[in-house]
C-alpha cells in the first residue's frame, strides 16, 4: 500500500462571484461517476492553470490558494478553521464534486463522502433505490450492499420509511440514511462535512462511533467540524485552514491549540457598538481591568481576574435583572451568574466582576450578557472579542484527557 493517501499540491480554487450553475440531471451525474476511475488512484488536476490574476482579480474569490498537505493512510485528519477558510472546498474537490482551478490532489482509494444533507441522493428514488445507486457510484456490487443493507437501515433508524421517496423525508431522516450508507460501504477513505449537526445528539454520539470504528479498521477519515472536543477525539492529525491556506498542519494538540490561541488577534468587527439614545440600554463593550492585559481580552494567569463591563442606560430602571455567561467554543457552558434588583439612573455604568480564580484550559472563550426591566429585555450581546485564556496548560499531557479546568497538581507516593 502507498504510504500516502491523499497528496493535495498548490491546491486553490477560484469563483467567479454572483456566477450560477446549472444544476445537473441524474443522468449526467451517474454518466461522470461511473467514468471517473473508482479503484486506482485518481489525479485532480486544474482546470486552467494561467487563471485569474491575482491583480486583476475583482469579481472573483479564492475559496482556496495553495494548499499542500498529505494525509496517510489510515489518518483520521480534522480539518478546522472559520467560516469561509476553505474547508468544504477542500472536501468538495477530492470527492470530484468540483474542479480545482489550480493545483491537483491525488486520492488512492476508494472514497465515500457526506458533505452536506443529501449528497449523491436523488430526491424522487426511494431510500431502498439511493442505497443501491450510492453502492453502485461507490463501485460496490449488488451483493455487496444487499449484505449490507439491514446495517445500514437499523443505523439510519427509517425502516418504516425505506420504500418512501426520499423528497419526503425530514432533514434528520436524510442525513441519518446519507451517513449510514457513506459509512457502512466501507470506502478506504471517508470524507466527513458538518453534517452531523443536523442530528440530534444521540445520532451525532452514534456517527462519530462510526468514524470511530472506520480509523480502527485503518480506513482514512477526513473530518470537517467546528466542535474541536470532537475533533481532539477522533483524529490524530489536523489541518488547520486560514482564508483558503493551509496555517498549520500537525497533530492534532498543537493544531487546535493554537488554533485556539489564534482567537487572541480577533479585534471587534466592523460596526462596533454606540451609543444609541433610542434605546433603553445598550452593552458597549469589556475588558480586563486586573491583572492588565494586552491586549485587553487575553488573560495569562489562572486568577484572581477583575474584568468589566460598560452599559450606557438612557431611561431609569427599576427592578432590573442582569445575567452573564462565559461559553467555551463548543458551547458548553463554563460559568453563568446573575444580579436581581438593580436600580440605575440614565448614564454610562460599568458593571464590575471581581473572580478569586478562573481555571480554564487555554483557548478562545465567549461572553454573553443580558440586561431586563421589569421582566423585559432590553438588550443582550455576545461580547466581542472573546475572551482568551493564554495560561500555560498544566493538565494531562494528552490533549483528549486535558478536560475543561486547568488546574495544577501536587502529586506524591506514600509508602
Amino acid at each position: 500500500m502507498s504510504d500516502v493517501a491523499i497528496r493535495a499540491v498548490d491546491l486553490s480554487k477560484c469563483y467567479r462571484i454572483g456566477e450560477r450553475h446549472r444544476p445537473r440531471a441524474l443522468r449526467e451525474v451517474l454518466t461522470t461517476a461511473l467514468h471517473a476511475p473508482l479503484r486506482a488512484a485518481v489525479r485532480l488536476v486544474g482546470a486552467s492553470r494561467a487563471v485569474i490574476d491575482e491583480g486583476a482579480s475583482q469579481g472573483f474569490i479564492w475559496a482556496l490558494k495553495n494548499a499542500t498537505f498529505e494525509v496517510r493512510p489510515g489518518d483520521v485528519v480534522g480539518v478546522i478553521g472559520r467560516n469561509g477558510a476553505g474547508k468544504s472546498t477542500v472536501l468538495r474537490i477530492l470527492s470530484r464534486i468540483t474542479d480545482p482551478t489550480e493545483g491537483y490532489a491525488e486520492v488512492r482509494g476508494r472514497v465515500g463522502s457526506l458533505l452536506e444533507v443529501g449528497t449523491g441522493f436523488h430526491s424522487e428514488l426511494t431510500g431502498r433505490e439511493n442505497i443501491f445507486l450510492n453502492g453502485a457510484i461507490l463501485g460496490m456490487t449488488r451483493r455487496e450492499i444487499e449484505r449490507k443493507f439491514d446495517e445500514i437501515v437499523a443505523f439510519a433508524e427509517v425502516d418504516r420509511f425505506i420504500d418512501t421517496p426520499v423528497k419526503f423525508y425530514s432533514s434528520g431522516m436524510y442525513v441519518r440514511l446519507a451517513f449510514a450508507v457513506a459509512a457502512h460501504l466501507e470506502p478506504e477513505i471517508l470524507l466527513v462535512d458538518e453534517v452531523l449537526a443536523v442530528g440530534d445528539a444521540a445520532f451525532q454520539r452514534k456517527c462519530l462511533g462510526k468514524m470511530d470504528d472506520a480509523a480502527r479498521q485503518g480506513r482514512t477519515v477526513l473530518f470537517v467540524s467546528h466542535q474541536m472536543n470532537s475533533i481532539r477525539r477522533l483524529c490524530n492529525r489536523c489541518v488547520w485552514l486560514d482564508a483558503g491556506r493551509v496555517r498549520m498542519a500537525g497533530a492534532t494538540a498543537d493544531v487546535v491549540g493554537a488554533y485556539e490561541a489564534g482567537f487572541a488577534g480577533r479585534r471587534p468587527e466592523a460596526g462596533e457598538r454606540t451609543v444609541d439614545g433610542n434605546i433603553h440600554a445598550r452593552f458597549l463593550d469589556w475588558e480586563i481591568l486586573d491583572p492588565p492585559a494586552e491586549p485587553p481580552n487575553m488573560l495569562t494567569t489562572a486568577g484572581p481576574v477583575t474584568f468589566r463591563v460598560s452599559v450606557q442606560v438612557n431611561a431609569p430602571i427599576r427592578h432590573g435583572v442582569h445575567g452573564i455567561a462565559l461559553w467555551n467554543a463548543e458551547r458548553q457552558l463554563m460559568w453563568g451568574w446573575a444580579a436581581y434588583g438593580l436600580s440605575l439612573e440614565p448614564g454610562l455604568h460599568q458593571f464590575v466582576y471581581a473572580l478569586p480564580s478562573l481555571p480554564l484550559k487555554p483557548g478562545a472563550y465567549s461572553w454573553h450578557v443580558s440586561l431586563s426591566h421589569d421582566g423585559s429585555l432590553l438588550d443582550e450581546w455576545n461580547c466581542v472579542p472573546d475572551l482568551v485564556i493564554a495560561t500555560d496548560p498544566v493538565t494531562h499531557p494528552r490533549d483528549e484527557w486535558s478536560g475543561i479546568l486547568n488546574l495544577p497538581c501536587r502529586f506524591r507516593v506514600d509508602l
